[in-house]
């Protein structure tokens, strides 16, 4: 809002002079002195501006700390000598990269003697299943001859005895057959127990080959190639995603109700500026609001998310934080130096068309930079 110098009436000099704490009032040129208090003076130039109307943002400010988007230890998963590192220090690497690479000679063995004995078992299976094959062959026979030398011996053309060993031949061909069908079911089970064995021997020689699981930067590599790193137990590097990042911020709980009521409405702008001279203020949206009001400190935590895609926030820095709460359309406002507090509450002088001055009491909404929004006492336009 621009600000402009006039003359008024000297007569109400006193009267300005409440007005002068943030303002520039100073005597005409030439005048003469005062002999009582502002009687008797001239004109005197003072500072004024006109009542304006507009757009004016509602923001809460606070001092957030910026979090990574998320941050992994990479460590490998099987034990053996580390061969391989395939970037530096603080290199940004993307998801599925190859980082780090183990020893894989024992591991191909491995897989190679698990895989044989797999073809092993599988050509046993196919034997067990060609003898069932026989035997049930076999088995049919034998169970005919039983039935035709049973008729012989009703008839009384054959023996007891020949009766009885051909039902016994039978017998055994069914038994067979049974003994054929559980070397099948246990040479299956061997298939299958191998092809596990074939799998994991696969998933381990897997695991020599490190990759990135997530896209960011790289940290210090902890393991240097020559190493013997163990399973789940050596830290070899860690990688940080920086885009998006978060920021983490609170804000005092009295603005918990207007927060949560905006938010329901739709996302809510927040807008992070890092602490450091030529930082840029990046824009971001409000994605968490914490579960309970830290009693302590009578704030609420709450977190905003940033694409950050230009690097400007980096984990663990400060940054300045604005929340757009929302925006008061058409708002009157005034330069915030002319409000005054006096005992009936606040108010401002206002310039008549005549150059003469009148004190107002208003009422005051939110102060937003360096302008006051005037919610009753003042039209647009005046001085």
């Amino acid at each position: 809002m621009v600000l402009n110098p006039v003359r008024v009436s000297g007569a109400l000099l006193l009267g300005l002079s409440l007005a002068c704490g943030a303002t520039s009032c100073s005597s005409a040129a030439g005048s003469a002195p005062a002999s009582g208090r502002g009687a008797g003076s001239g004109p005197v130039p003072v500072v004024v501006g006109k009542v304006t109307q507009k757009d004016v943002p509602v923001d809460l400010t606070s001092i957030g700390n910026v979090e990574a988007y998320s941050t992994i230890s990479v460590r490998s998963q099987v034990t053996g000598t580390l061969t391989d590192v395939r970037f530096n220090e603080g290199d940004s690497v993307k998801a599925g990269d190859v980082i780090f690479l183990i020893d894989q000679r024992p591991f191909k063995a491995t897989l190679q003697q698990a895989a044989a004995n797999l073809v092993r078992d599988r050509a046993l299976l196919v034997q067990a299943e060609a003898q069932l094959a026989r035997d049930a062959a076999n088995a049919e026979y034998a169970k005919g001859t039983a039935d035709r030398q049973h008729q012989l011996f009703l008839q009384g053309l054959a023996s007891r005895d020949a009766d009885d060993q051909a039902a016994s031949a039978a017998r055994a061909g069914g038994a067979a057959m049974n003994a054929d069908q559980a070397a099948i079911e246990s040479a299956k089970a061997d298939v299958v127990a191998q092809q596990a064995a074939v799998d994991s021997a696969q998933v381990q020689l897997d695991y020599t080959v490190i990759k990135a699981q997530i896209s960011g930067r790289t940290g210090n590599i902890l393991g240097k190639a020559g190493n013997l790193v163990t399973a789940n137990t050596t830290e070899l590097t860690t990688i940080t995603q920086v885009a998006p990042v978060y920021v983490t911020f609170s804000m005092p709980a009295i603005h918990l109700p207007d927060i949560r009521r905006h938010l329901a409405d739709g996302d809510m702008t927040v807008v992070a500026t890092p602490q450091d001279g030529a930082a840029q203020p990046a824009s971001g949206k409000l994605t968490f609001v914490d579960n309970a009001v830290d009693p302590s400190t009578d704030t609420i935590k709450l977190k905003a998310t940033f694409d950050n895609t230009d690097r400007a926030l980096w984990p663990g820095q400060y940054a300045r934080v604005s929340v757009r709460l929302t925006t008061l359309p058409n708002a009157i406002v005034v330069p915030a130096q002319a409000v005054q507090t006096g005992q009936d509450g606040q108010f401002v002088f206002v310039v008549k068309a005549d150059s003469t001055v009148e004190q107002r009491n208003v009422t005051t909404g939110d102060t937003v930079g360096q302008d006051t929004v005037i919610a009753k006492g003042l039209e647009p336009g005046e001085t």
